[in-house]
């Protein structure tokens, strides 16, 4: 489940990033009930970008921001609960590690659901039953 971290250079101390991935991804297995799933958890993968104040907009206009993307099979964050907890969750921990500087307005989050039978996990394009069988087993 790769989880896609951009920030504005300074909306997050440098020596806090890995902790906001950590968090994120930790927050995403909790809220599905994965924590300790070892299947799952070397599958939660993230990356960050960091980018100059130059290269990030909000409106056409240039701001400091947060911008955090999962992608994920049909079958996760399909839950309203779950999507509305987990999505505050990680605002707030953005919120928290920026030192309360970055306004939680200036950070936004989105999931995107794949096609069924493309996600790849150990080299096979898996289907959602095919995963749901693999993690069963972590």
């Amino acid at each position: 489940m790769p989880i896609s971290i951009t920030l504005t250079e300074g909306a997050i101390p440098a020596d806090r990033h890995a902790h906001v991935v950590k968090g994120i991804t930790d927050s995403f297995l909790e809220h599905h009930q994965l924590t300790g799933n070892t299947i799952m958890t070397p599958n939660v993968t993230a990356h960050l970008n960091v980018q100059p104040m130059t290269h990030t907009f909000a409106g056409g206009q240039p701001v400091c921001g947060a911008w955090i993307e999962i992608k994920v099979p049909s079958f996760a964050l399909a839950d309203r609960d779950i999507q509305k907890t987990f999505f505050a969750d990680v605002t707030e921990l953005v919120h928290q590690h920026s030192g309360q500087q970055l306004p939680k307005k200036q950070i936004w989050t989105n999931v995107l659901h794949t096609v069924d039978g493309t996600w790849n996990m150990d080299g096979i394009a898996k289907t959602n039953q095919e995963l749901g069988q693999a993690i069963s087993r972590g």
